[in-house]
């Protein structure tokens, strides 16, 4: 990961602390970048985001507005956020108790994964490779690798090629991959 500063763009309305921010990453305005949050190459930060320290995305990412990204959440490689979508990261939350990052629980979105708009994924969840959550889902549970998932709570649909198109396994798409799970 590059400094903060080399090739990055910070929106003049947007607020980037961090300096362990990738080259080509660009922050929109009114997103907040904290310290200690790790930003990989290319990545693109939605107006109105926010990405705590301790989160960490990985290159070729794309949050949309509205996201927030918070500590002990990883987004690996060319992960999609869309617009509105939910990440926790404590299970059970009270205003009157203060917790460090030690209690919270770690949520992990797999190369490739897209989380569509105004979804939420429960702290504790692992979104497999090139899975897709549906709008508007509730995700409780671990998503299997190209599963589609959508409901409230989730379950599983279907099964999407790495293009992002319904195929079944073992059969080829028509991007050309065989899909394999």
């Amino acid at each position: 990961m590059a400094t903060s500063g080399r090739d990055v763009f910070v929106h003049p309305r947007g607020m980037c602390e961090s300096t362990e921010v990738g080259e080509g990453t660009r922050i929109w305005a009114n997103a907040h970048v904290m310290a200690g949050a790790k930003v990989g190459r290319h990545v693109n930060i939605g107006e109105g985001a926010f990405v705590e320290g301790g989160a960490i995305i990985g290159d070729h990412c794309t949050i949309k507005n509205g996201v927030s990204v918070w500590d002990k959440v990883t987004l690996e490689d060319n992960v999609f956020l869309g617009p509105n979508a939910v990440l926790t990261n404590d299970l059970r939350p009270r205003a009157h108790i203060k917790k460090g990052p030690e209690a919270f629980s770690p949520t992990r979105i797999r190369t490739g994964a897209t989380i569509g708009a105004n979804a939420t994924i429960v702290c504790g969840v692992t979104v497999g490779p090139y899975a897709m959550v549906g709008a508007g889902s509730v995700v409780t549970k671990d998503v299997p690798a190209h599963a589609l998932v959508f409901g409230v709570p989730a379950t599983q649909r279907g099964w999407v090629c790495k293009c992002g198109e319904s195929v079944e396994p073992q059969e080829r798409c028509a991007c050309g991959e065989v899909l394999t799970v």
